[in-house]
């Protein structure tokens, strides 16, 4: 079991590490919304590309934003540090895989994305009734988040997370998690379940993040089953990730946070030159009705 544990470590840890340079955001994406949530005047989304994220609106993520913006959300993009004065005019900010340096292979990598000034001011925004949707995936990225994960009590593995029965037959791949209500794994909450049945989502794939642990206010919706372990190739043992979490939804004071552990699941893109979807655009998966159904909850149109 050590073995084969291992050797599937080094097939997610190899995948996630020799792909950066041929990920790009799928261009034949439908991100088209056939009823728009907000017609006019959407709520304003300050999405952050200030602190080295490997995620922005016009880069990886820009079918995510595409889709969010065809639901009438107006999104700006962050430059500058976190501040009262940055924030003060936006009902949302989206954080991507934010981190300590600008490449994910850099050492400093996973020093702290944001200063604890930066951290103050989003978590006094968010209690003060702002709304953040912050996404920190597999290592480096869940050591550069942590600090600002820990003012919203959430503890960050830090490492890659992989379940040998619950993945995707199909890829091969131990850290494309599977998740679906039948399991009992995709917990009934109002960012899974929508405004109506045809918001209502049953499956979803995650694409090789880590584990997370929430306060015991928050909603673990992505639970991970009791085969689910957290490791870090060639440095240690694997620990078990029962009990935790792919993806949390919390109120916080009069405000609103979801932390997610992975950020392949809402984007859309293409690994070439093999071609191979992951995200949003991946068929027979909920994914994309589940970003729409967060950005829901966090303006406040789910309750």
């Amino acid at each position: 079991m050590k073995r084969s544990l291992a050797f599937a470590l080094s097939l997610v840890f190899l995948a996630a590490f020799s792909v950066v340079g041929q990920q790009m955001a799928d261009p034949d994406f439908n991100a088209k919304v056939a009823t728009p949530a907000y017609k006019t005047s959407g709520p304003k989304v300050l999405f952050d590309e200030a602190h080295n994220n490997f995620h922005t609106a016009t880069g990886r993520y820009k079918p995510f934003a595409d889709l969010i913006t065809n639901d009438g959300y107006q999104i700006v993009p962050n430059k500058d540090k976190f501040s009262a004065a940055t924030l003060k005019d936006y009902k949302i900010l989206v954080i991507s895989n934010a981190l300590g340096a600008p490449r994910m292979n850099d050492p400093l990598a996973a020093n702290a994305a944001f200063t604890d000034e930066e951290s103050d001011a989003v978590r006094d925004w968010v209690k003060a009734g702002g709304a953040l949707l912050l996404i920190a995936d597999h290592a480096p990225m869940g050591s550069a988040n942590q600090a600002l994960a820990q003012r919203f009590g959430v503890e960050m593995s830090k490492m890659f997370t992989l379940d040998n029965q619950n993945y995707d037959k199909d890829s091969q791949n131990p850290g494309f998690i599977i998740y679906t209500r039948e399991s009992g794994r995709l917990v009934d909450h109002p960012v899974t379940r929508g405004r109506n049945d045809a918001e209502r989502v049953n499956k979803i794939i995650t694409f090789t993040g880590q584990s997370l642990k929430g306060p015991a206010d928050s909603v673990a919706f992505l639970k991970l089953a009791d085969s689910a372990q957290d490791a870090m190739p060639g440095t240690s043992t694997p620990v078990s990730a029962a009990g935790r979490s792919q993806g949390l939804v919390m109120k916080f004071g009069k405000g609103r946070a979801i932390v997610m552990g992975e950020a392949g699941m809402l984007s859309a893109q293409i690994v070439q030159p093999q071609g191979v979807k992951f995200g949003m655009n991946r068929e027979g998966i909920d994914n994309r009705q589940l970003a729409l159904n967060i950005m829901h909850w966090l303006s406040g149109l789910l309750n």
